[in-house]
């Protein structure tokens, strides 16, 4: 499998914000959100081709209890499945975050749904097509969140994406608003201070949860962190 980075760190998202975790991060994507910070995952992939065992082991070897498989995109990756079976079978709490466009039969305590709304499509160039062909697959969706326990997190840039979270919801009736996650659009501490101000009010205007994003509060938006 093709692994651009794997270290220690806290959750900055959704459920376990704050809580240590180890990131193994995979390479590649099939969608190009322009607002995409990890592009060396996707529009400008970098990373090596690993022995999912030997991924295995280095994961282990921090002797943290959150595993956090991330991408890019994992599912695009078939040695994730052995892999996430075999971080639960050391003893390890599993999460994915996955856009929700491909399922494989992984192990996973949490699925991080991630689901890509219209804001995410790139402006111009020749991912526009083919990223709003893939980004939206219900029937995924359905599969992975009758399956597992799940979070759905949607990317929030303005006011005007609140309309289609909810429009995007009425096809998901079962969804309790308890599991679903609003995080602002920010690559930088004052990009997020500045969406955090009013997307914290109407979360609780909606009913939903708020989602901060602590890696870039506290590290900023940096590999390995």
């Amino acid at each position: 499998m093709r692994i651009s980075e794997l270290f220690q760190s806290i959750q900055g998202e959704g459920r376990f914000a704050g809580t240590p975790s180890v990131f193994i991060r995979t390479t590649g994507c099939n969608l190009r959100c322009w607002f995409c910070d990890t592009e060396y995952t996707s529009w400008k992939p970098e990373g090596d081709q690993r022995a999912w065992e030997s991924v295995l082991q280095q994961a282990s070897a921090f002797e943290c209890e959150h595993v956090v498989v991330t991408g890019g995109e994992p599912f695009l990756q078939p040695d994730v499945v052995p892999l996430t079976h075999a971080l639960a079978q050391a003893g390890h709490y599993v999460t994915i975050e996955t856009a929700g466009t491909l399922f494989r039969p992984v192990h996973a305590d949490l699925i991080s749904l991630s689901p890509k709304l219209s804001n995410s499509t790139p402006w111009s160039g020749r991912w526009v097509e083919r990223h709003e062909r893939d980004r939206d697959q219900q029937q995924v969706v359905e599969k992975l969140i009758s399956q597992f326990d799940y979070q759905l997190k949607f990317v929030i840039d303005t006011r005007d994406d609140l309309g289609e979270v909810q429009d995007y919801l009425v096809r998901f009736p079962k969804v309790p608003a308890s599991n679903v996650w609003l995080m602002p659009q920010a690559k930088t501490n004052e990009e997020l201070q500045e969406r955090s101000a009013w997307l914290v009010d109407e979360a609780l205007r909606l009913g939903y949860q708020f989602s901060p994003r602590l890696h870039v509060e506290l590290f900023g938006n940096k590999r390995g962190t």
